[in-house]
């Protein structure tokens, strides 16, 4: 079942790579809404970060896709949200197992880190590929935190 509906977000430090990957994204004919930034002025992630990921939180966007230098802060942002489990993708395969056995739900890119033709790859796999369920499932159940 392919999942239409995408946000994307990035940092100024992701903000080249963003761009390229939105021009992709409709180009396949997906509905994206960009949630910033759109400059490469500098500007803090979690004022980007968090909307999107609210957005995909509640199931206004099937998946998201977030960008920064590292991956690492916007992604650290976006999974403080119950229901977001996003996960830094650096390759195809860590982006294939992301969605196969995590079922992530965002994408995190690190932009100073990969090629525009490794994005490409990258977020084509992510948004391609099924959660296979099963034992993976039952792991998933207990990643939420639940008050003792």
């Amino acid at each position: 079942m392919k999942k239409n509906k995408l946000a994307i977000v990035s940092d100024h430090a992701g903000y080249i790579l963003k761009e390229k990957l939105l021009r992709y994204l409709l180009k396949e004919q997906y509905e994206v809404k960009d949630f910033g930034c759109f400059s490469e002025e500098s500007v803090d992630y979690p004022d980007f970060g968090h909307p999107l990921a609210n957005a995909v939180a509640t199931g206004e966007f099937d998946m998201g896709i977030s960008i920064c230098g590292t991956g690492n802060g916007i992604n650290m942002v976006v999974n403080k949200h119950p229901g977001i489990r996003s996960a830094l993708c650096w390759n195809e395969e860590i982006s294939r197992l992301a969605r196969a056995h995590n079922d992530a739900n965002i994408c995190s890119l690190p932009g100073r880190f990969i090629s525009e033709s490794e994005a490409y790859l990258i977020v084509k796999t992510f948004l391609n590929t099924e959660f296979e369920g099963g034992r993976h499932k039952r792991r998933i159940d207990k990643i939420s935190l639940k008050m003792y």
